[in-house]
């Protein structure tokens, strides 16, 4: 992995201190929530359906959304910031490969995967850093490839900073990520708003894209 800048090094220390209880959070999981499942349920058959290959969820934490991917028939392993959930991830479901690093700053040649998942985890990045990420997934999916994009939607109103309980994330309209993620070659299969559920603030977005050929 490659050195951590000093803004990842300070995301991943808030992760490391509160992983234990970041683990037992709700949002990780996904029986109580049918339609996250359900995008989830799109993203691996179109996955299947290009011929499978390898699948990475970018930002995995403790490990139950790759382990759901891996229940749904796909070749999937976890990268994520935090060593300590990591470590959690790791203990959890000791059959799947979890690493250390960064999503902007994959350890992976060009190409090399046929589908990536960003579960929440893009939040964490400022407006202007959120392109370059998009253009490292771009550089590992193989043409054709499948990325999906999980965040909190901030409901038509720009990129909006709010109060996270680890560390500062934003809110995005769902269509000025789609549009970045467009800026980077991706081309938008589809999308899924999902309101707040109880003891969740925000409205949910999801986005389907395909990597350019």
């Amino acid at each position: 992995m490659t050195d951590l800048s000093s803004y990842h090094r300070a995301t991943a220390d808030a992760y490391d201190a509160v992983a234990i209880r970041y683990a037992e959070l709700p949002r990780n999981d996904l029986h109580t929530f049918p339609l996250d499942r359900a995008v989830l349920g799109a993203f691996a058959e179109d996955v299947r359906a290009a011929g499978s290959g390898l699948v990475a969820e970018l930002g995995c934490g403790p490990g139950p959304v790759t382990a759901h991917l891996r229940d749904l028939g796909l070749d999937v392993f976890g990268v994520d910031l935090s060593p300590v959930l990591i470590g959690l991830a790791r203990e959890t479901y000791p059959d799947l490969r979890f690493e250390v690093g960064s999503m902007d700053a994959l350890d992976l040649a060009d190409g090399q995967l046929q589908g990536i998942v960003s579960w929440y985890s893009v939040i964490h990045a400022s407006p202007q850093d959120v392109p370059p990420y998009f253009v490292e997934f771009r550089r590992v999916l193989a043409p054709g490839g499948t990325l999906l994009l999980a965040f909190f939607e901030s409901e038509g109103e720009p990129a909006t900073a709010f109060d996270h309980k680890v560390a500062t994330a934003y809110r995005w309209p769902i269509d000025g990520l789609a549009g970045l993620a467009g800026e980077a070659g991706f081309t938008e299969i589809g999308r899924m708003l999902r309101e707040p559920c109880d003891g969740e603030r925000f409205r949910r977005g999801h986005l389907l894209m395909r990597a350019g050929k």
